[in-house]
């Protein structure tokens, strides 16, 4: 069992903080990408909105969210001992591991399962996060 990411915001105050505080690094990172993709300020002006900057954003905080990653036995053992959350399971009944999310303020885990693309699941599941548990909070 192991855990990626760093962001695990414990009240909707401080995923809000960390939400605008990525607002930022996303204006930073959609301009270094457009700049080494040559665009002219003209291009610039004109394809980079402020959607374009607000999805760089969503797509940095959920990049960033603390998920677990373990078997589906040590998923079934952790919730065992956490069965006080609300449980929203993804995926198949009969794959072999499970990646999750705790979201405390919501007294909500969600989790998603997988055979083999460790990395694909942890993806989706930080989408699925940041659409289902996050979205309303930070806008």
């Amino acid at each position: 069992m192991h855990t990626e990411g760093t962001l695990a915001p414990d009240s909707p105050e401080a995923a809000r903080d960390a939400y605008d505080a990525y607002g930022p690094a996303a204006r930073t990172v959609v301009r270094e990408v457009t700049r080494r993709m040559d665009f002219d300020r003209e291009e610039y002006e004109e394809r980079v909105t402020g959607d374009v900057v607000a999805t760089a954003r969503d797509a940095l905080f959920a990049s960033l969210l603390s998920v677990t990653v373990g078997t589906r036995e040590e998923f079934e053992a952790w919730y065992a001992e956490h069965d006080d959350l609300d449980l929203d399971r993804h995926g198949s009944e009969t794959v072999d591991h499970v990646a999750w999310h705790v979201v405390p303020f919501a007294e909500r885990v969600v989790a998603t399962t997988f055979q083999n693309e460790e990395a694909a699941a942890v993806a989706t599941l930080r989408r699925i996060c940041f659409g289902s548990q996050y979205r309303e909070v930070v806008e």
